[in-house]
């Protein structure tokens, strides 16, 4: 799951790989010409468009519904970071919360449903375009909603 989110933020994240293309191509014209003042001023170009992507916040909205949810966890932004998850137990549906992330920070809900099954379904909206939904029922069922940030390219 990870490596296939990995594989699909790569292929998604065009600002962050159309920056990383020009540093590297800067380098390697700046490399054979050795002009040192021009390759600073490239590389301080390239940082502070790396920066600007990864300072720049977004908001997003999670929403869990279904029966049965033991749990769930989100992202919850606020400086924290993506890996940092918090935990919500037995969630009255349906839930909902709106977070603020930063720059490349996927948005991230998941939820699991107990032994007794049931039916759960989780969405995450962007400026009111859903950008990422799943589903999941049965006894340990699970949706888990994991996007691509929307300044990422996603």
């Amino acid at each position: 799951m990870e490596l296939e989110w990995g594989i699909t933020a790569v292929k998604k994240n065009t600002r962050v790989r159309s920056a990383l293309a020009a540093l590297a191509a800067a380098g390697l014209v700046l490399t054979a010409t050795g002009c040192s003042a021009v390759e600073e001023a490239a590389k301080e170009q390239v940082n502070e468009e790396v920066e600007k992507i990864t300072e720049q916040e977004y908001e997003v909205t999670y929403e869990v519904t279904g029966t049965g949810i033991e749990s769930l966890d989100y992202a919850p932004g606020g400086g924290r970071s993506a890996h940092d998850l918090e935990e919500v137990e037995k969630p009255t549906t349906p839930w909902k919360k709106t977070v603020t992330l930063k720059g490349i920070d996927p948005p991230t809900v998941t939820a699991m449903l107990g032994m007794e099954g049931g039916e759960v379904k989780c969405t995450i909206t962007h400026k009111g375009k859903v950008i990422e939904q799943k589903s999941g029922d049965g006894a340990m069922g699970t949706a888990a909603c994991i996007a691509i940030s929307p300044i990422a390219g996603g």
